[in-house]
């Protein structure tokens, strides 16, 4: 059986926001967590790469070696080596780009009319470094339009379960004094709760994509760590590691 995942019923390319359920790992990876870069089994997190690949029916299945830069790379087969990078571009047909996650955003794009598909790795260092802007600019590069692209925000960490401190708050005002609006002050211990996928949201209409075709599929991780890896409910429950929910799109 084909594990399950979410999609945005706007997006016209093949794709998907997988969970924890439907693959083969044990323990605290149980089960479908889909990072080679966990100490979980390699063979059980390449079955579940090929379960997911085969879910979305896709040729294969590619990722780059996230590092929450805003660097873009452009793929062209599955077999080239694996970039350090936290987007994706691709007009490939039949090859999955797959985003790795356990809190932060994943974002999957396509401009059908230009036949190109991106996908982004937006945690808050991504996020306020630009990453969603070097996607968005790669796509045009290879023949997007903003206005044609659209965009589907998947599972990762929201409020109320996203508290933060000054140090976070100032470095995103500093660099954009309208961010106070994506910062909620909780009462009496200094703290805040981050609206990331609204300031995400705010990035991307600034590169020209339409409100419109921006789509948040709304779950969130650490509320719901049955059905999603959550790095911080990792951290809260005393676990040495943490598996990774994928999420992919294919042309």
């Amino acid at each position: 059986m084909a594990p399950p995942f979410l999609t945005s019923p706007h997006m016209n390319a093949r794709h998907g926001f997988f969970g924890r359920a439907g693959g083969v790992s044990t323990g605290i990876f149980e089960s479908l967590n889909c990072g080679p870069g966990s100490s979980d089994d390699s063979a059980n997190v390449s079955e579940n790469r090929r379960l997911c690949a085969a879910a979305l029916e896709a040729d294969a299945l590619f990722t780059g070696y996230q590092i929450h830069s805003a660097e873009a790379v452009f793929v062209e087969k599955a077999d080239q080596s694996q970039p350090k990078a936290d987007a994706l571009v691709t007009t490939t047909p039949g090859l999955a780009l797959g985003i790795l996650t356990a809190d932060c955003i994943p974002v999957l794009f396509h401009d059908q009319r230009a036949g190109v598909i991106g996908a982004a790795h937006a945690g808050w260092r991504g996020a306020l470094g630009g990453i969603l802007e070097s996607c968005v600019s790669l796509m045009q590069l290879h023949g997007a339009t903003p206005a044609n692209i659209r965009a589907a925000i998947g599972p990762c960490l929201r409020p109320p379960h996203f508290q933060v401190g000054d140090d976070l708050v100032s470095a995103f005002i500093e660099k954009y004094p309208v961010s106070t609006r994506f910062f909620t002050p909780e009462e009496n211990n200094g703290k805040y709760q981050c609206d990331l996928t609204a300031f995400a949201t705010w990035r991307l209409c600034e590169q020209g994509l339409e409100a419109a075709n921006i789509v948040d599929t709304g779950d969130n991780t650490l509320a719901d760590p049955e059905r999603y890896f959550s790095y911080r409910h990792s951290r809260q429950a005393g676990h040495a590691d943490y598996g990774r929910n994928l999420s992919a799109i294919v042309l």
